[in-house]
């Protein structure tokens, strides 16, 4: 197993204290899950197209030099009409607000998002940034400027 970084959490007044932070499933889990804390502990409800911002009732003090990254939680991609829309979401060493899940509905029925509920998960990534700097020509490659589907679909 890879190193760990402390990152701290702060917990907002509508986090349920009966949750735990965010927390990996598995021993070698990349991702560590975070829930739905939701104000007054009722459910929301995501209509078929639209786009909610859920709450978890966090947030963070992330190191510089790292991101956190919010992806989909593959059992409830598969299982449930809901995607994590910006995935993967990028939440900032800068970003000291609480960390929303924007969950989109991409069914045809309603789903209700209960308090509580896993709604995503959370990887800690290094980041660089770069240099841009203005170049007349860039250096050939075989593959060119091919891209969408140049490489074929088998």
């Amino acid at each position: 197993m890879g190193e760990s970084i402390a990152i701290k959490v702060r917990k907002l007044a509508h986090f349920d204290p009966s949750f735990e932070l965010p927390f990996y499933a598995t021993t070698l889990a990349a991702g560590a899950d975070v829930r739905a804390s939701l104000l007054d502990k009722k459910s929301l409800v995501i209509a078929p197209g639209q786009r909610l911002l859920i709450p978890t009732g966090l947030s963070f003090e992330i190191p510089p030099g790292f991101e956190v990254q919010v992806r989909p939680r593959s059992g409830l991609s598969l299982k449930t009409s809901l995607l994590v829309v910006n995935s993967p979401g990028t939440i900032d060493a800068d970003y000291r607000g609480e960390v929303q899940i924007i969950l989109g509905n991409f069914g045809s029925d309603p789903y209700v998002i209960e308090h509580g509920l896993r709604v995503a998960q959370l990887v800690i990534a290094p980041v660089w940034q770069a240099r841009f700097e203005m170049a007349e020509t860039l250096s050939e490659t075989a593959r060119g400027s091919g891209g969408f589907g140049s490489t074929g679909v088998r």
